[in-house]
């Protein structure tokens, strides 16, 4: 775990799909103030990013990613793409943020000792690699079998959300 050290530069980086699927599995939401107040006990927090598809004409969402902006979020949002998978004959939302997520942490790596990828996709594996050769700490949050072991060996630390539960939770 961090020591508390102010001149370690945290940036935060969630996936906020996998985060919501990682939730519903744990039976509690995150509550994301809490969240960030969290790292700010551990260091600087340098910036905070919430990459998640929307639906513009939901305004409840709207409004939560609102809040967001107002309490040190950085919301990145992109609208939903609805695709027609023929062969099963349903509808599929998808939001495809991982290569956006993936290169904003390729860009922002100077601004971050440590990296807290809030996410469980093995698709950020190249990304953990990468950040870890040019020395910085990561540091992956999700919740336990919503995370890729890829992720979990290649990160310095995994911080299984169910451990931080007192702290993050949504009341």
């Amino acid at each position: 775990m961090l020591r508390k050290r102010k001149k370690e530069r945290i940036s935060i980086f969630i996936d906020a799909a996998n985060i919501f699927y990682s939730q519903k599995s744990l039976g509690w939401r995150v509550d994301y103030k809490k969240f960030l107040s969290y790292w700010q006990t551990k260091g600087r927090v340098t910036g905070v990013y919430f990459y998640t598809a929307v639906i513009s004409t939901k305004k409840e969402q709207l409004k939560f990613f609102e809040a967001l902006g107002k309490i040190g979020y950085t919301v990145i949002t992109r609208e939903v793409k609805i695709i027609h998978d023929r062969k099963n004959k349903k509808m599929v939302q998808k939001g495809n943020f991982d290569v956006k997520l993936a290169i904003d942490i390729v860009l922002r790596a100077k601004q971050f000792d440590v990296a807290i990828l809030a996410s469980g996709d093995s698709d950020f594996e190249s990304v953990v690699e990468y950040l870890r050769s040019v020395k910085k700490k990561v540091i992956v949050v999700s919740a336990r079998g919503h995370v890729a072991k890829e992720l979990v060996r290649k990160a310095n630390q995994y911080l299984p959300l169910e451990k931080i539960k007192n702290e993050v939770m949504r009341n």
